[in-house]
């Protein structure tokens, strides 16, 4: 099972153990396999897809655990005020205010230089729904951070969840998108009418971020 197929981050105490023999245990009763290696990195933007249910997340956060990982996540402005701000930064929100024109680049990239440590993780499709292009901010944010892009795929098909590369920006977007949605040709989620990934090709959209 994960086991024998993926590593995980280096251990942060028996309590980290615990949760990795969790999130691997309740993997495997789902029939998940986690394939491929964490990588040795102190900061990265993690992306995943396809995005079509609302399942995905309980299934990326047992791999996540199971990986030792701790994501921060983008959330709205508000989720960052109220009794429950605190508990939600401490699951990793970052709240981000879109409506006042803040520039989310700019305030992710800030984010990433004050932490000596930090995992992204966004999903490039922006919503479980079909849209015409992926959106291009884990791009942008990867290159203002100067971090690589970890790629992971949630395949409904083979019922894994793989790392089948790390991925360093070029500055090039339109030829680095190529490469990146390569790894995702053939990946089906859950809805596959509602994600191009599984399809064998990517339409040409506007750079939506």
């Amino acid at each position: 099972m994960t086991g024998t197929v993926s590593a995980p981050s280096p251990g942060h105490g028996p309590g980290s153990a615990i949760v990795r023999w969790l999130c691997g245990t309740g993997l495997k009763l789902a029939g998940w396999t986690v394939r491929g290696e964490w990588p040795v990195l102190d900061k990265a933007v993690a992306i995943v897809a396809p995005h079509t249910s609302n399942w995905d997340g309980p299934i990326l956060l047992a791999a996540a655990g199971y990986f030792r990982v701790k994501p921060k996540w983008l959330g709205k402005a508000s989720l960052g005020t109220g009794p429950f701000a605190g508990l939600l930064k401490g699951l990793g929100c970052i709240p981000i205010d879109r409506s006042a024109g803040q520039d989310v680049v700019r305030t992710v990239r800030d984010v990433f230089r004050a932490h000596d440590r930090m995992v992204l993780g966004l999903a490039p499709e922006g919503t479980r729904s079909l849209t015409p292009a992926w959106k291009s901010g884990f791009y942008h944010i990867a290159c203002a951070a100067g971090v690589p892009i970890i790629i992971g795929v949630i395949d409904y098909r083979t019922r894994t969840v793989s790392l089948p590369e790390v991925f360093h920006p070029t500055g090039d977007y339109a030829a680095d998108l190529v490469r990146i949605q390569n790894h995702y040709r053939d990946a089906i989620g859950k809805n596959p009418d509602q994600s191009h990934c599984g399809t064998g090709a990517f339409p040409a959209g506007p750079d939506a971020t």
